[in-house]
């Protein structure tokens, strides 16, 4: 297998271009990125920076990947940018480079999307097939966890983590730490179930999404401080892996504290009753 370059790409003499790969037109790429086999850069793309893209990603006209972040504090230092295989970045996107005030790298994993337009600042951490939809921005510092989708237009404030297998709804604002398995939205964003669909669609058990839903009722619809309705939920599942992380989730280190419960509708009930 070949490298297939358009004769309008530019190609820095540093960069290393895997076999297979394919570089469209008006491509840019920096002298030390490194784009691996059967990586599709359809055209118009800019790739800079210490940048990996992995193995069958595809990334569509006018994204931009490894660039400085936008950071005033960044003055040039050699962080990095990691995309993880398959993964597709969609017109317009962005993705910065890390910062030394972070981890010094941003990281997507495999079988991510990027629609277009989103916005992946410094040092943020996107586990496998995350979805980002149209007009998402996250901040610097971001944490995601596997398999979760964020609506389009959300904003998500830097420093916040979401866990994996949650849900949040578009045009949400994100400001605290959505737990694992939860369904968020609105301006400020509320826990307003757990993500059932999801679970349902990936094949949870009934006893699992039970054990996840008497949880939730506990953490955030019981009356009472919540410090005490934690420690009698870490007392009552000691052997239930799912509610196990989510309450790792919730007692780990936070820099923006935990997304606090919303509204009940009557949708929730139902769809909770069906699990």
């Amino acid at each position: 297998m070949s490298v297939a370059i358009h004769q309008s790409a530019i190609v820095s003499p540093g960069a290393h271009v895997a076999e297979g790969a394919s570089i469209g037109p008006f491509c840019t790429v920096g002298p030390n990125v490194t784009i691996e086999a059967g990586v599709e850069l359809i055209s118009h793309v800019s790739v800079d920076g210490h940048t990996r893209i992995g193995a069958g990603a595809r990334i569509f006209p006018y994204a931009s990947i490894g660039l400085a972040p936008q950071d005033l504090k960044y003055k040039n230092e050699p962080t990095r940018c990691e995309i993880g295989p398959r993964t597709l970045v969609r017109e317009g996107a962005t993705i910065h480079r890390g910062s030394v005030g972070g981890h010094g790298v941003t990281t997507l994993g495999a079988d991510c999307m990027i629609m277009a337009m989103a916005h992946v600042a410094h040092d943020c951490t996107l586990a496998d097939r995350v979805i980002l939809a149209n007009n998402v921005m996250l901040g610097g510092h971001v944490e995601i966890g596997d398999t979760v989708f964020v609506g389009g237009g959300t904003a998500v404030h830097q420093f916040v983590r979401i866990g994996r297998q949650a849900v949040i709804g578009g045009m949400s604002g994100v400001e605290a730490d959505v737990i694992p398995y939860g369904s968020a939205m609105g301006n400020r964003a509320r826990l307003i179930g757990l993500n059932l669909i999801g679970l349902k669609r990936r094949g949870f058990s009934r006893p699992e999404i039970h054990a996840l839903r008497a949880m939730f009722r506990l953490l955030f619809r019981e009356p009472g401080i919540f410090a005490d309705r934690l420690a009698q939920a870490l007392e009552r599942y000691p052997g239930d892996a799912q509610v196990a992380e989510v309450l790792a989730f919730i007692t780990a280190a936070s820099r923006r504290g935990l997304c606090k419960a919303g509204r009940d509708t009557a949708a929730e009930d139902e769809d909770e009753a069906a699990a």
